[in-house]
């Protein structure tokens, strides 16, 4: 019963707002004092059936899955598909809410392993992530209300661009170690090259600005791995924190993953559904998972303030991907016009 409280309580902790506190949030939810949920807490007292409903119902927590573990089960938490209204805004919100949970622990820290997509750079140029957005919706989600829908300009509101720029400040503020490979963004360039051929661009120049933001995208990632600061594009990198370490792995990273640790709490996202995510807080899948990363460390290159001959290569490499995918676009458009 002691792990299954264990484990029970550690799926509230990843699902509490920032800020929240577990003891208060137990009274409430149990309507007892914080002492006693305190006791709880520390395992001092056991939950009854009825108050480990109640947490189940509070947290929507799968208590059929949670009684099933054994070793080798792992319990995660999402956010359901049909969550998500699939605005940019409500997608942001959740990503926010996330990150707000991290920024309460004390002296957090990450590490990154980058899949093709660096979602919370992208959010430096949001006509790209407003892009990515639509492609999950359309293409691999496949909503009906997009179907007929096709990818238009059009400016972000107030309220996405205030929520990137919170979402961008509280990932730069957390000091970060992470793990790119020769396939950053490849994928991104041969969705925008297929939405061209396929005719899904309202403006089929509009590729080709989404092929110039590309390289904006590059130019500001180069600069926070030349002066190893993560900084919102458009301000300058600050002297102290923001710490940004970026490896080179020159195979694959077969994988998204966002390990993150403070002073007293350990927690796994990994990328599912190609933009959605799964969260666990548990021991032994979170400790595998940190020592497949110290080994990927160890088998890549640091390229952020060092190396810069293979720190311009990488990008001098990933720009000549990019403008050979804007050549294929732009020749496409002269030969129609």
């Amino acid at each position: 019963m002691h792990r299954l409280q264990s484990d029970l309580l550690n799926l509230v902790r990843v699902k509490l707002s920032g800020g929240d506190s577990m003891g208060y949030v137990l009274s409430d939810v149990l309507h007892v004092s914080q002492d006693a949920a305190y006791r709880r807490l520390r395992g001092e007292t056991a939950l009854t059936i009825f108050e480990v409903q109640k947490i189940c119902k509070a947290f929507d927590i799968s208590f059929d899955a949670l009684i099933e573990q054994k070793a080798g089960n792992v319990v995660f938490g999402y956010t359901p598909l049909n969550a998500f209204d699939f605005s940019l805004e409500s997608y942001l919100e959740g990503i926010l809410e996330s990150f707000r949970r991290l920024k309460s622990l004390e002296d957090p820290r990450i590490i990154l392993t980058i899949n093709n997509v660096h979602f919370f750079q992208l959010i430096n140029v949001p006509q790209l992530l407003r892009f990515r957005l639509f492609f999950w919706a359309k293409t691999h989600l496949q909503i009906p209300e997009y179907q007929n829908m096709l990818f238009r300009h059009e400016k972000i509101t107030e309220r996405a661009f205030e929520l990137g720029h919170n979402i961008v400040a509280a990932y730069n503020s957390i000091p970060s170690v992470e793990i790119f490979d020769p396939e950053l963004m490849r994928g991104f360039m041969r969705q925008i090259l297929y939405y061209f051929k396929s005719n899904m661009f309202e403006d089929p120049s509009y590729a080709l600005f989404l092929c110039d933001r590309a390289i904006m995208f590059s130019q500001h990632l180069k600069a926070q791995a030349d002066c190893g600061k993560k900084f919102i594009y458009g301000t300058q990198a600050p002297e102290q924190g923001n710490q940004f370490e970026m490896y080179l792995n020159e195979t694959i990273n077969s994988d998204a993953a966002f390990y993150y640790e403070s002073k007293d709490k350990k927690g796994l996202y990994v990328t599912h559904n190609i933009m959605n995510y799964l969260q666990t807080t548990d021991e032994q899948y979170v400790s595998d998972t940190k020592q497949v990363l110290d080994k990927q460390l160890a088998n890549s290159s640091l390229i952020s303030l060092v190396n810069e001959k293979e720190r311009n290569n990488y990008f001098f490499e990933f720009e000549k991907t990019i403008n050979m995918f804007r050549k294929k676009i732009e020749a496409d458009i002269e030969f129609n016009g």
